[in-house]
């Protein structure tokens, strides 16, 4: 048997492990407490079924409020990469244009967002508030993360086809882009888990009934927490599906770089 193979197995079944263990825990820890405030995975299982057959408490089915916030999550998500790569790819190559500019940079980066709600209530309406919300959320990651890696581009290799005369246009083009796409990558997975991590915040300002956020605050009004963590583990089980699928598209693309572990 190969070694890769077994290797995927044993990671298989140490994950599996891991969530049978949760799960035993939580259901005694439920049994323990008897309250209706911590549910037991069989409640919260029940309320999972009961969303998907019969809909929330006025008639809408988790599986609209799964579309409704996937679409918002993917708007402000490719915004934050059609800003922040391009950006941050320029700041990395002209450094001076970022260091005139991070007096206003950095200080919006440490703003979280849900302190821009107050504003996104006044200045923006419908979607536009949902994908400003989770735009910001995603953005700083993807920005830094791509900023940070143009500087780290090995000067050897740029300054080899220096040395053969390579315009500037030719060594962004063939040697910076590049190097810097897996950090890219990555940034744009951690943008992405912002992304999903601000959805709640986006859809509680939203007019809209529909989205798992909105779905989280009509039972958190009602303080049914089966429902809610329902919602709860909906955002966090989509998220980690959406960074599995990233993370086998990046080994395919990347397969070129080389990984070092230590056993």
């Amino acid at each position: 048997m190969k070694t890769g193979s077994l290797e995927t197995k044993k990671t298989l079944f140490y994950n599996v492990l891991s969530l049978v263990v949760v799960a035993t825990m939580w259901t005694l820890f439920s049994w323990w407490q008897n309250s209706p405030f911590f549910p037991s995975p069989g409640a919260i299982w029940k309320a999972f079924v009961g969303l998907v057959t019969r809909g929330d408490i006025e008639g809408i089915g988790l599986g609209s409020h799964i579309l409704y916030s996937m679409i918002r999550i993917f708007a402000g998500f490719a915004a934050a990469c059609v800003l922040g790569i391009p950006l941050g790819l320029a700041m990395g190559l002209w450094p001076k244009l970022y260091n005139r500019t991070r007096s206003v940079l950095e200080p919006i980066r440490f703003i979280p967002p849900i302190a821009w709600i107050p504003m996104a209530i006044v200045l923006l309406v419908g979607f536009s508030r949902y994908a400003f919300l989770i735009w910001l959320g995603a953005f700083f990651p993807i920005f830094i993360t791509t900023l940070l890696s143009v500087t780290r581009v090995n000067p050897v290799h740029v300054n080899v086809v220096k040395v053969f005369g390579a315009p500037r246009s030719y060594i962004i083009r063939k040697i910076v882009i590049p190097s810097v796409l897996p950090d890219i990558a990555t940034g744009m997975r951690v943008g992405l888990g912002i992304a999903w991590m601000c959805i709640v915040a986006a859809e509680m300002i939203g007019g809209e009934m529909v989205g798992v956020g909105r779905l989280i605050l009509k039972y958190a009004e009602l303080l049914r927490m089966s429902e809610i963590i329902v919602g709860m583990l909906v955002i966090g089980v989509i998220g980690f599906f959406m960074n599995e699928v990233f993370i086998i598209v990046e080994r395919k693309v990347f397969r070129w770089r080389a990984e070092v572990s230590i056993d």
